[in-house]
Formats: C-alpha cells, structure tokens, sequence
C-alpha cells in the first residue's frame, strides 16, 4: 500500500466491502462502469471520476483514483449505491401506498397507473421502466380501499415513483384524505368548531 492512500481519509463505512451474494454476477469495465446481474433484473451505473471499483475475495470495494482530496466526498455515496444495486438485484425493492378517500380508485394496465384521487380529472401515471405495479383492495374495520404495490431492483426509480404518486393528492391534515404510505402517521389537525 502507497503512502498516498495510507494517510488517505477515508469514509468509515465506505472503506467496507460490499458483500456478494450467491447468484450476482458484477462486471467492472474501465474501473468505474458496474453492471451487476441477478435473480431480480440487472442494473448498470458509471461512478464518479474520483474513485475506483474493485472486485476482491471479500467483495466490492471502493478505492481512490489518485486524487485524495475529493475521494472521501464520493466513497460513503459510491459503496451506499454499490449496496442498493446488489441488493436490488438480489432480493428486489417493494413500496406500498395506500388511497384514503371516497370514491378514490387505481386500475393498472401494463405501465400505466389510472387513478381516481377525488380530482376533476383521473391522474395517469406511466412507471418507470423496471417498476411492476398490483392492486389490492383492503378491508379495514369495514371500509374497504385499494392499496397500490410497487416493486423493482431499482431502488432509485422505485422510491421517484412512489413519491410522485404521493404528490398527486398529498394526505390533508384534517381528514387524512389522500395518498400515503403504507404505515405513515398523519398528525391531524383539529377542525374549526361552531360558537
């Protein structure tokens, strides 16, 4: 090892491995373009100038490309994007939303997602490619809604698509009407009361 990269700072995390699991194939070319391959799908991605990908017994790891006073910006994010790539591919990513209102459906047809929010309209939303989309209609204490699954290997596509969904009819504070995750907790807000 080089004096350079002895006294290199280093991110704490970023200096770790990426583990790869059983059935992922990844593919370095060029040091910084990484395609890996896996049960789920297959994902690509150019890193940054500054830092180096290497395949070692113990896994991925992210190296400096000889200038150290940038590298530790990009290792902690490089490794972190490394991870969710592998991950992805492996075990795949799933989001869930539900629709809280009267009358608010979702129907999907290939890519395209319809839904009805309560709007003048029907909201058409065409998913990214490498993101599948099911519907199920939830039975709670009685009031039934449809509750939109989303899944890819691509974590960054998935999460877009789930957040603009959201953003069609964001959850009001006083009912609760809208779009939201699965889990998510409205602090709702007390209404106007008459004298």
């Amino acid at each position: 090892m080089s004096e350079q990269s002895e006294t290199l700072r280093q991110s704490r995390v970023g200096k770790r491995p990426v583990p790869v699991p059983a059935g992922v194939t990844v593919t370095i070319s060029g040091d910084r373009a990484v395609k890996v391959k896996g049960p789920k799908g297959e994902l690509e991605r150019t890193f940054h100038d500054d830092v180096v990908i290497k395949q070692t017994g113990e896994g991925v790891v992210v190296t400096p490309n000889g200038k150290p006073r940038r590298f530790a910006q990009f290792q902690g994010l490089s490794r972190a994007l490394l991870r969710n790539m592998i991950e992805g591919v492996s075990d795949g990513y799933k989001i869930s939303l539900d629709l809280f209102g009267v009358g608010y459906r979702a129907t999907i047809e290939g890519q395209t997602l319809t839904l009805s929010l309560g709007l003048s309209h029907q909201v058409v939303h065409t998913l990214r490619p490498g993101v599948s989309a099911t519907i199920e209609t939830i039975d709670d204490g009685g009031t039934k809604r449809p509750r939109v699954h989303l899944a890819s290997c691509n974590k960054e596509s998935l999460g877009q698509d789930a957040a603009q969904i959201r953003s069609y009819r964001p959850p009001e504070p006083y009912k609760g009407k809208g779009v939201r995750y699965t889990g998510e907790r409205i602090r709702e807000k007390a209404g106007k009361t008459g004298s």
